[in-house]
């Protein structure tokens, strides 16, 4: 369920919400994930052409995109009680350090920044702030409920697919469907079901690509 504040263009899908060139309502492969995935995002989040975070709650049976700068706190916005010490956040903040962890996915971050596989945890839901650095941030501090949830951190298995239309200034630095499949995968779900939702991602790429150039310099 997405619960937004957004207007729709006239020219874009009321479903998947992209200019319909790039519509990928057809590509869409729902998963059965077995964590739950709530995703912030913040109002003015920019790229309304390549963002994933739609796309991402589209494809999970069990998640929820939410609009806004902020929420009371995670039972108020997922409508149900919710024990924070059972929910994980991507980390936000300086680099992990994963050296004694190197063939880990995903690590827990704990007070005073000790590391520590997240396996080990048993989470019911993950949260992911959606949008650019300083959104995230703006994000994270309207958010005081977020610090009871267990920070998470993950290594990436695979390059983003970006790629040229987007350099990231450090590898864990994704797309938020890519975010979330590393950390789903990290968690120990299928790797199966992340390469799905890496292949919607691409599929999305991969149409963009094929604009006219300036179709793309107008969607951007």
């Amino acid at each position: 369920m997405t619960i937004k504040n957004k207007e729709i263009s006239p020219d874009s899908c009321t479903n998947c919400l992209k200019g319909k060139p790039l519509c990928i309502c057809d590509s869409v492969v729902r998963i059965s994930n077995d964590h739950f995935v709530f995703i912030l995002q913040h109002p003015q989040e920019p790229d309304k052409t390549l963002g994933t975070a739609k796309l991402a709650e589209m494809c999970l049976e069990n998640s929820m995109l939410r609009v806004g700068l902020s929420v009371p706190n995670l039972s108020k916005a997922l409508g149900r009680t919710v024990e924070n010490g059972r929910w994980g956040v991507l980390y936000l903040g300086g680099k992990a350090d994963f050296s004694k962890f190197r063939d880990e996915q995903v690590l827990w971050i704990k007070k005073g920044g000790v590391v520590a596989s997240a396996k080990e945890l048993e989470l019911d839901g993950i949260v992911v702030l959606d949008g650019t650095w300083s959104q995230a941030k703006a994000l994270w501090w309207r958010n005081p409920w977020l610090l009871k949830l267990k920070r998470l951190a993950i290594n990436p298995k695979h390059k983003s697919l970006y790629k040229e239309l987007r350099r990231e200034p450090r590898r864990e630095c994704l797309s938020t469907i890519e975010s979330i499949a590393e950390t789903l995968e990290g968690l120990g779900e299928s790797s199966e079901n992340s390469d799905i939702l890496r292949a919607r991602f691409q599929i999305l790429l991969d149409r963009y690509r094929k604009l006219p150039k300036t179709a793309n310099s107008q969607a951007n």
